[in-house]
């Protein structure tokens, strides 16, 4: 759910091809951040990366494909779930992540220019698909832990609650312009959690 840790192309073990990695997807993060995908110039982000153009068109060859790179990097990085004991507070630990994450400057504009991106390009689209997934797949054992403790009904669909979570700081931030604010995230969080406690998610 949105959500990611340390920055896109933090360094990490594996030697020059793991480093140039890491400096070509910070690079690709800040121009996305800046141009939209539009902007994303496989050359400008070599040049800013300062790598060899031809090792960044040779391993990523267009921009779709970098921006997909980016995507699972960014779910390789993301948070891990918080676990409170209890549904109210996994919920509120997600939306607030959620929350910080779009209300951050670069991050906002970050995910708001992948998102734009994948309604017109459909590798970019496949890439976002899997990165929401991953994040939905890490916060669903919270609900599923609340139904072994009896907090929801029996059948709530895990997945779906979590979902609907994030669902109306999305609709703030990519449609009516509202403030993604923590009041907002904790209502949605609210929300989920009552909503779930009274069957509305269940099978």
């Amino acid at each position: 759910m949105g959500e990611s840790g340390a920055g896109p192309g933090t360094v990490r073990p594996g030697g020059r091809t793991a480093r140039v990695r890491a400096a070509v997807l910070q690079a690709a993060g800040d121009l996305l951040a800046e141009r939209g995908f539009d902007g994303l110039d496989l050359a400008e982000v070599a040049r800013r990366a300062e790598v060899g153009r031809t090792t960044v068109y040779r391993r990523w060859g267009n921009p779709s494909a970098l921006a997909a790179d980016l995507l699972s990097d960014m779910a390789d990085q993301s948070l891990p779930r918080t676990e409170t004991g209890s549904l109210d507070g996994d919920l509120l630990a997600n939306a607030r992540l959620v929350q910080r994450t779009l209300a951050d400057p670069r991050q906002g504009r970050l995910f708001c220019a992948l998102i734009a991106a994948a309604e017109c390009d459909e590798r970019t689209a496949g890439a976002l698909h899997r990165f929401y997934r991953t994040r939905i797949a890490e916060w669903a054992p919270c609900v599923e832990q609340a139904e072994e403790r009896g907090e929801v009904p029996p059948g709530t669909d895990h997945a779906e609650v979590v979902r609907a979570v994030s669902a109306p700081l999305y609709y703030r931030f990519l449609v009516s312009g509202d403030p993604v604010d923590v009041p907002a995230a904790d209502r949605a969080a609210r929300a989920a959690a009552a909503a779930a406690r009274a069957g509305a998610f269940t099978r």
